[in-house]
């Protein structure tokens, strides 16, 4: 939604901005594999990265999640059952679950605390407080839940993706190997499989057994399939995607094969992701080859088509259609398994493909992380070369991981060639130094004494419009533009009473919000806030915000008209001061068409709601200013580019528009905010030798007190000129 991105969530998401791979699962030094399932892994984590890299026809590369969820229910449940066949029926859960954290947890922690050490210096302080949460759901292996419920404010719903966000499949995955095993062991329980290989028909019990797993396996996907679909919301798909239980599906679908393999070989598995011994297996030819060939083929075009056709916002994934693409996956596996010298083996065993599947853990845990801070906006790329520098900082990331931490703490074993490790290790270093020093260039996000978190003041207004605590739904219910058809005579403008403070009143969103909370107190000034978060004045929905569809408005955006009245009539302030423009340039809803402004009938709406703000914020005298709109870079989409409301055009159009509305309005000035944030006449971090931008958008502390109030509260004073008789205001 991401996005949505962005995934269905933003998300961000982003919508299915995100899907994490399995681990390998090879059990130990013993256990052997196929290449093949290697080659399964590499071309699904490739599918993930073309996805989050915003490769065109990579829009269903967010499915190979299904993949990794498939193949890590087929080898688990194997390593299950090699287990209980060598020992006789017994199952080591507790060696079982050691193997797991010993395979999975370094290198998780390794990401985790790199993110975190570098996130003080990347990411705005609002981010970093959310982020600690992710750290610690990703380490608990909660991520998924965490990113359902991560917090419905105004700014936890607008902030930019987090870089732990995409350890919520990892989360599901070990809920089931916790899990898992106490179940496989509960159905096996009483079957004594014994140490000879089997003939065909032998021992009974066994097979029943393994009959039994395979039906509760399909049990447990058809009813996490059911639960996907009565769980999904179009408004909301983050339950449905992020849910164990609704996605514990295509895990099963993998289960249930292994079971399956499992049954064809007399209940003898082979050893975890290795296929069956020779002498224990019927061989598949005939007939069944032909069968489980041309299955296999089938399920490889469906995958390929899905890949490059489907999105995160197509409802009928949440009817089956990811349960499809789980069996999908699970006829590629089957075939590779069964018939490891045919065509399509042999191809997804080709160099590099097996090399990569085997760093695919590393490749996911750290693709991610890399793609955020490795953006168009430091690196100055966009397209194909970002993603290549991006996929390039990655590998290497993930190739030291596995050398220097996955490998040994697996087996057990000490790192081999220590000066060609260190080399790497060194090579890795200076690449995440020269990526560092082009963050830190561009965009040196350090906290000032003060910064206080947009996210703590703000008001729940998008919560509520995602909950479907909405006004109009759709602009069918647009309300009419309060405008008469005749202008009564403007009020007297008030005058400055010498030794009383001015009063200010500030109306806009979020970014007003920072301007008014950061500014220093004067003592010719008295300012007030009546920000509204989430609010502009237009008031059109749907309309989309990044990656995310709005289907409506929150009640105090739609009635900001009202608010903004009650505020006059409390304060009768000297200056209404008006600082909007973010939401006027996102695309929107009008007339039942989506538009933007630069089209005459949008550019027609926001003049005739100028017209009305500054008749209400003028109504009783107050001087008003208009605020220009500073050039944004709030996030990126997924290949670099930017999002609609964050183009230089529109900004640019809405400032021309605001400044001819003013000429229509005598009294009514233009305040330059825009030109004094972006001095450059394009989007900067820093004006003034201040940071003035925290996350691309809202304004910082030190920016506020340091550079924008010493230019702009002399301005708000001289605004109201000095009174030269002392009659009362009331009389104005």
């Amino acid at each position: 939604m991401a996005s949505i991105v962005g995934s269905p969530v933003r998300w961000h998401s982003h919508l299915p901005r995100h899907a994490a791979p399995g681990a390998r699962t090879g059990g130990g030094a013993t256990a052997g594999h196929v290449p093949a399932l290697d080659g399964v892994r590499a071309l699904a984590v490739g599918a993930v990265l073309a996805f989050h890299g915003g490769l065109p026809g990579a829009t269903g590369g967010f499915l190979g999640v299904d993949a990794f969820f498939v193949l890590s229910g087929y080898l688990i449940t194997s390593l299950l059952l090699a287990e209980w066949t060598r020992h006789e029926g017994r199952i080591d859960l507790i060696a079982f679950w050691g193997r797991r954290v010993r395979r999975l947890l370094p290198a998780l922690v390794l990401m985790i605390t790199t993110v975190a050490v570098l996130a003080r210096t990347m990411l705005p302080p609002e981010e970093v407080r959310l982020l600690r949460g992710d750290g610690v759901a990703a380490l608990l292996y909660v991520a998924n839940w965490r990113m359902i419920f991560r917090g419905s404010d105004y700014f936890a719903l607008t902030a930019a993706p987090s870089p732990l966000e995409h350890t919520w499949s990892l989360g599901i995955e070990e809920q089931f190997y916790l899990v898992w095993p106490v179940v496989v062991y509960a159905v096996l329980y009483g079957a004594r499989p014994g140490r000879a290989p089997w003939p065909v028909g032998a021992d009974r019990r066994v097979r029943q057994r393994l009959s039994w797993l395979v039906a509760v396996c399909a049990a447990g996907a058809v009813t996490s399939t059911i639960a996907l679909a009565l769980v999904y919301s179009p408004d909301d798909p983050g339950r449905a995607y992020y849910g164990t239980d609704t996605r514990g599906g295509a895990i099963l679908i993998g289960a249930g094969l292994a079971g399956l393999v499992a049954l064809r070989t007399a209940g003898r598995p082979g050893l975890p992701g290795r296929p069956p011994a020779p002498d224990a297996a019927r061989p598949v030819a005939g007939g069944r080859r032909l069968a489980l060939g041309a299955a296999a083929t089938g399920a490889a075009g469906v995958l390929g088509w899905a890949s490059t056709h489907l999105s995160g916002t197509d409802e009928a994934l949440y009817r089956g259609a990811m349960a499809g693409i789980a069996l999908a996956v699970a006829a590629v596996i089957a075939h590779v398994v069964l018939i490891p010298t045919g065509v399509p083996a042999r191809l997804l065993s080709l160099p590099p493909l097996p090399a990569l599947g085997r760093i695919s853990y590393g490749i996911y845990l750290w693709h991610w992380p890399v793609f955020l801070a490795a953006n168009a906006d430091r690196t100055g790329l966009e397209g194909l070369p970002l993603f290549a520098t991006r996929c390039l900082l990655t590998l290497a990331l993930a190739v030291v991981s596995y050398t220097l931490v996955e490998r040994p703490v697996r087996l057990r074993v000490r790192v081999r060639r220590p000066l060609a490790a260190l080399g790497l290790t060194g090579a890795a270093i200076a690449g995440g130094a020269a990526a560092l020093v082009l963050s830190t260039a561009v965009h040196p996000l350090q906290p000032g004494p003060g910064d206080v978190p947009v996210g703590r003041a703000v008001d729940r207004f998008l919560a509520r419009a995602e909950q479907g605590a909405v006004v109009a739904p759709d602009d069918r219910r647009r309300p009419r533009v309060e405008k008469a058809t005749s202008r009564p005579p403007p009020p007297r403008l008030h005058t400055r009473i010498p030794g009383q403070p001015v009063v200010v009143d500030v109306f806009g969103d979020s970014v007003a919000w920072t301007l008014v909370t950061y500014l220093p107190d004067h003592p010719e000034l008295d300012v007030r806030d009546h920000t509204l978060m989430g609010c502009g004045i237009t008031r059109t929905a749907p309309f989309r915000y990044g990656d995310r569809l709005y289907r409506g408005l929150a009640p105090a955006c739609r009635d900001w008209p009202h608010l903004w009245r009650a505020a006059i009539a409390a304060d009768d302030p000297d200056v209404a001061f008006i600082l909007v423009g973010r939401w006027e340039t996102m695309d929107r809803v009008l007339d039942g068409r989506w538009t933007h402004i630069g089209q005459p009938d949008f550019d027609a709406h926001l003049r005739a709601e100028l017209d009305l703000a500054i008749d209400v914020a003028g109504a009783r005298g107050a001087h008003v200013l208009l605020a220009t709109e500073p050039y944004n870079r709030r996030w990126e989409k997924l290949d670099g580019s930017l999002y609609p409301e964050d183009q230089p055009e529109r900004v640019t159009l809405w400032n021309a528009l605001l400044r001819s509305v003013a000429a229509d309005h005598p009294g009514v000035q233009v305040v330059d905010l825009g030109r004094r944030v972006s001095p450059e006449g394009r989007f900067t971090w820093d004006a003034g030798g201040y940071q003035v931008r925290s996350d691309g958008l809202h304004l910082t502390p030190s920016g506020v007190q340091g550079w924008i109030a010493p230019w702009l509260l002399p301005q708000l004073i001289d605004a109201v000129p000095e009174r030269r008789h002392s009659h009362a205001r009331s009389q104005h």
